[in-house]
């Protein structure tokens, strides 16, 4: 890796030349170098954190948004909420002259009002909506927490009061409202590509209220921004921001070596060792809510029996993983939850590296001359798997001294997401970063029933007794109960072993020592509305 790097560098004019030219320049501007294409502009339709990263926190607001420092709730496009009695009504009263985006293909002629938010939400909820199959119909994070089944009906009581009808109490409502997912859309605009009969615009090119508006975007080239100028919160600092998508992580590095990028993400340890003593770049470093996970596809054999489940994990050399592919940057998972969170169970042991136990249980499980299987691998870095190919070699080694044969996989990112969706794989190595502090945010979205249906339940694995106590932690407010809950699903997952936790890694980023004004957020996402460059 550092060779590769040393030679990219050594070139580095030959691949400027080679480079798209970016956009004309501001007199403020930062050029973000990320590791992929977003797979759409609209927040709602995905999971990928390349996505979220690039639009979620440039384009839009949410009704409420989580302090990075405390991990608490604070006011968002709702100014103050008030919950009823029994935990089944809340109301929500937005701010006023929040404005929308003006673009060359939208101009609007309000202000945010509650009708926008009624339809956000509706378009997820009712099929009959207009815009409801408008992009697949699928949207994963909400059908994974059962939202449909959750919200009654959302309905507007005046120009800027919301009323969300609940079901049933559910104490992770309120989080799920400050997801990077629940991005505020425009009903007018909505309404103008309807009139227009072009309703999948709508995800294509992006109205939102947030501190960027939409200008370009080149497919694996780059994604450009300008400041919004009518922004309710701040002003942007930056009048233009551009996101210069480069997969290939040395070359991430170089072109910030270079500063022809001012942020990376996700550089690789072996390179933030190589670049730590220089002057021109400050590497930043924070512990985060995430965790990497080897999933099997439990509607598969041989990885519908347990026994093969649990033989695989204990055949893994994790302290190998933890060197060769985290560096020791990161902290050995025993659970989904971070020991960070509030619900994270202590007491469950390290699963121990053990091939002979684990050839035993192949062979209870009827699987003593092993069998073939395919290890997936993501192709780009994510901050919970900075080296998916190399984690799935290392895996492959060991996998092979227990007489298991196993192939690696990997495809495009945007190719990869969609197969896994459909359940093609027989395992994969992908992971989740939490933007939230709530511990559901770990379990409905990754394993539960309504997760294995949208596809984001990577193990395919739906168990009554799992969804019965993750079910039973929401329907109470008391933390002490619903650790309990949490504790007991943490305990039953490591008996059961859809997956395999592998680790909670540190992030970090790489910027431009004259870049200011950015910090990593505990909670995921990439907000670069107070980045700013000067001149040391």
């Amino acid at each position: 890796m550092v060779t590769k790097l040393v030679t990219l560098l050594a070139s580095s004019a030959i691949l400027s030349a080679c480079d798209p030219k970016l956009p004309e320049q501001f007199a403020s501007s930062i050029v973000y170098c990320s590791e992929g294409s977003p797979e759409s502009f609209n927040p709602q339709l995905i999971t990928s954190g390349t996505t979220i990263d690039a639009i979620s926190l440039q384009l839009y607001d949410r009704l409420l948004d989580l302090d990075a420092s405390t991990g608490e709730l604070i006011p968002g496009l709702a100014k103050n909420w008030q919950v009823s009695n029994d935990g089944t009504e809340y109301l929500f009263n937005l701010r006023a002259n929040v404005q929308f985006h003006q673009t060359h293909y939208f101009t609007p002629s309000r202000t945010l009002q509650a009708e926008d938010v009624v339809f956000t939400f509706n378009r997820i909820s009712d099929p009959t909506h207009p815009y409801h199959f408008q992009g697949g119909g699928s949207y994963p994070y909400f059908q994974s927490v059962a939202w449909s089944n959750l919200v009654e009906s959302v309905t507007a009581l005046d120009s800027y009061t919301i009323k969300f009808k609940l079901s049933q109490p559910n104490s992770s409502f309120l989080s799920m409202l400050a997801t990077d997912f629940s991005a505020i859309l425009s009903a007018e605009y909505a309404q103008q590509l309807l009139d227009n009969n072009t309703p999948a615009i709508i995800d294509i090119l992006p109205i939102g209220t947030g501190p960027f508006l939409f200008k370009e975007y080149q497919k694996d080239v780059l994604i450009r921004y300008h400041r919004h100028p009518n922004y309710w919160r701040e002003l942007a600092k930056p009048e233009q921001l551009v996101f210069d998508i480069v997969p290939n992580n040395a070359r991430r590095m170089a072109k910030l070596l270079t500063h022809e990028c001012d942020i990376i993400a996700y550089p690789r340890v072996p390179e933030l060792k190589l670049i730590s003593k220089r002057s021109d770049v400050d590497i930043q470093e924070s512990t985060n809510m995430n965790v990497g996970f080897w999933a099997f596809n439990t509607q598969k054999a041989p990885f519908d029996n347990i026994k093969v489940r649990q033989a695989l994990s204990l055949a893994i050399n994790r302290d190998a993983i933890m060197q060769a592919v985290y560096y020791g940057y990161a902290t050995p998972a025993t659970s989904l939850l971070p020991p960070t969170s509030w619900a994270f169970n202590p007491n469950l042991e390290p699963t121990t590296y053990d091939p002979i136990a684990a050839k035993a249980l192949l062979k209870e499980a009827g699987y003593s001359k092993g069998f073939n299987m395919d290890i997936w691998a993501m192709p780009v870095q994510r901050l919970y798997n900075p080296n998916a190919i190399k984690m799935a070699e290392l895996i492959q080694a060991d996998l092979a001294q227990i007489g298991v044969k196993a192939k690696i996989v990997t495809y495009e990112w945007n190719s990869f997401r969609r197969k896994l969706t459909n359940f093609e794989h027989d395992s994969v190595l992908i992971g989740w970063a939490a933007d939230n502090a709530d511990p559901d945010n770990f379990f409905r979205p990754l394993l539960s029933c309504s997760a294995a249906i949208t596809g984001t339940n990577r193990a395919n694995w739906c168990d009554e007794s799992f969804d019965q106590l993750i079910n039973q932690a929401i329907l109470t407010a008391d933390q002490k109960q619903r650790r309990s809950y949490y504790w007991a699903a943490q305990q039953y997952l490591f008996e059961q072993v859809p997956l395999v936790s592998i680790a909670h890694s540190q992030r970090f980023q790489a910027l431009n020592i004259d870049v200011k004004g950015v910090a990593i957020n505990p909670y995921g996402g990439i907000s670069l509305a107070t980045a700013t460059k000067v001149k040391q």
